[in-house]
């Protein structure tokens, strides 16, 4: 895969599921209702949304979703990633350590560091992704 409010006077909100390069726009994106798409690479049954992309640093935000047992292989990045888990559970692992995401929780991790998740729950994984920088994907060695 490559690429988540209260106004007192006028403020425009912006409602679509995805403004590639928009970072001046408020936007307003609920899951059940954005447009999910899956992209060729995507693995059976995941899906994202892009809701934001700065043309200026690289940095994306998006909705994921995968299936029930789905491992991702270890990976890194070439920029920081956050995660807040919307639904499911997710396994974290570094190294040798393994720790759980339960809805609602967060995740750092930082760029150039391996990682090895996979959705450890009975339903799919829905989670918000955000990536700080330019995204490189790179397979780590087995």
């Amino acid at each position: 895969m490559k690429r988540p409010l209260l106004a007192c006077t006028v403020l425009a909100f912006t409602i679509a599921p995805s403004l590639p390069g928009e970072t001046g726009a408020a936007m307003l994106v609920n899951s059940a209702q954005a447009k999910w798409t899956r992209e060729a690479g995507d693995p059976p049954g995941a899906e994202s949304v892009v809701l934001r992309e700065d043309s200026q640093t690289g940095a994306t935000e998006l909705f994921a979703r995968y299936p029930a047992g789905h491992v991702f292989r270890p990976h890194w990045h070439t920029a920081n990633e956050r995660i807040v888990l919307i639904e499911g559970r997710l396994s974290i692992g570094k190294g040798n350590s393994v720790k759980y995401l339960d809805p609602g929780g967060f995740a750092y991790l930082p760029a150039k560091q391996v990682q090895t998740m996979a959705c450890v729950s009975t339903t799919r994984c829905t989670f918000y992704v955000y990536w700080d920088g330019k995204l490189d994907f790179h397979r780590a060695a087995n």
